[in-house]
């Protein structure tokens, strides 16, 4: 768990109060604190989180949620530094996703003001406040004291929850996937049609290097590998890979590893599916999505080889986002692919159809409509 605990304090009634302070993403507690109720307008409440103080809430929860939602309208509408604008057109689109990542975690600073208590068996002490019980046992396991969370977040959870509960229709495997809180969650499901169809070189054995979900396993047992090697560093994903795989009745065949990138041993089959965008990631949750400096992606490529039976496959799905961003060059991608002593021997491509891509406002959709997610067909080089 990636949670942080610390302390939130504050005055009420005279007298000096504190709680435990949970974040996802391993924000401090605010150190400026007030207490704040159903008559707190908008406005005011916009600014104060604007300036770094955090609304302790005592008021009706559905009450919390609308303000929240006001104080979002505000952020969207005011003009911010951050913010890309039409003027800003004319920039490298690099420099156009670096604003908006920076209008992204102002954005988040700003809504994790509105602070909610929690009791330690989660139960919320507001008027009309949901229970939350089951979706913090799924996020956080269990609780020996009262805390304090930002709305924001305790959303998230709910929200995860009813993921998790609904799962998400793979079409490829012909069932669902049920994701966990903080596992990455496999609602584009292109480059899971470009493993379904591609040709295995072996039904024997496959590593899945970050299964996360453990999607791409279930979808390589489905098709018929008799022993997959699934490999992640963070328990939740295991946790979440070990009931999909579960429910899927493909348990026997995948054996689950908390490891880092390679279990031990040769494959003829290595899959991997790195987060796309080298970036940093604002939260420990966006680790799925973005890969700092391309650090996997390199090392994957840079090591795959050595784990690889003769004539065995290294499969690598990517998007090619992050080279219409300007964040990486194709070249890179070549480069590095020679220096792990590889070569291609085929590559499927598709292009995305996510709704994102279809969105005027976002200032990425340039980016978005020309992306293009591939899976490579890697080799060791045969002169080697």
């Amino acid at each position: 768990m990636t949670t942080l605990n610390s302390t939130l304090n504050w005055v009420e009634n005279d007298a000096q109060q504190s709680l435990l302070w949970r974040s996802e993403n391993l924000q401090r507690a605010p150190k400026q604190v007030q207490v704040a109720d159903d008559t707190m307008k908008a406005e005011n409440a916009y600014r104060l989180a604007c300036e770094g103080t955090a609304l302790l809430w005592r008021g009706d929860f559905q009450n919390a949620k609308n303000l929240l939602q006001a104080i979002a309208r505000r952020i969207d509408r005011r003009p911010s530094k951050t913010k890309v604008k039409p003027e800003h057109e004319t920039l490298h689109p690099s420099q156009i996703f670096h604003l908006h990542r920076q209008a992204q975690a102002h954005r988040a600073r700003v809504l994790s003001m509105l602070i909610i208590p929690i009791q330690a068996d989660f139960f919320i002490p507001l008027r009309r406040a949901p229970n939350v019980v089951e979706a913090c046992i799924e996020a956080y396991g269990s609780s020996a004291e009262d805390f304090a969370i930002s709305l924001r977040e305790l959303l998230g959870v709910i929200g995860a929850h009813e993921w998790r509960k609904n799962g998400v229709h793979i079409p490829a495997l012909n069932a669902k996937i049920h994701p966990h809180y903080a596992v990455f969650s496999p609602v584009r499901g292109e480059y899971l049609d470009l493993i379904s169809k591609a040709p295995l070189p072996s039904l024997e054995l496959a590593f899945d290097i970050g299964t996360g979900s453990g999607v791409i396993a279930a979808l390589l047992a489905h098709r018929g590998v008799k022993k997959i090697l699934a490999t992640d560093q963070d328990q939740r994903a295991l946790a979440c890979a070990e009931e999909n795989l579960s429910k899927l009745g493909l348990l026997a065949q995948v054996e689950l590893l908390q490891q880092d990138m390679f279990p031990e041993g040769l494959a003829p089959l290595i899959v991997c599916n790195p987060p796309w965008i080298p970036a940093r990631p604002n939260a420990p949750i966006e680790y799925a999505i973005y890969d700092p400096e391309s650090r996997m992606l390199k090392r994957f490529l840079l090591e795959v080889g050595k784990h690889l039976e003769r004539n065995g496959e290294a499969w690598l799905v990517m998007s090619d986002l992050a080279e219409h961003l300007g964040l990486r060059t194709t070249s890179d991608l070549w480069t590095w692919i020679d220096a792990g002593e590889l070569e291609v021997i085929g590559k499927l491509d598709i292009r995305p159809s996510h709704h994102k891509s279809q969105q005027s406002q976002d200032p990425l959709q340039k980016a978005r409509q020309a992306e293009i997610t591939s899976l490579w067909r890697l080799r060791r080089k045969q002169n080697r």
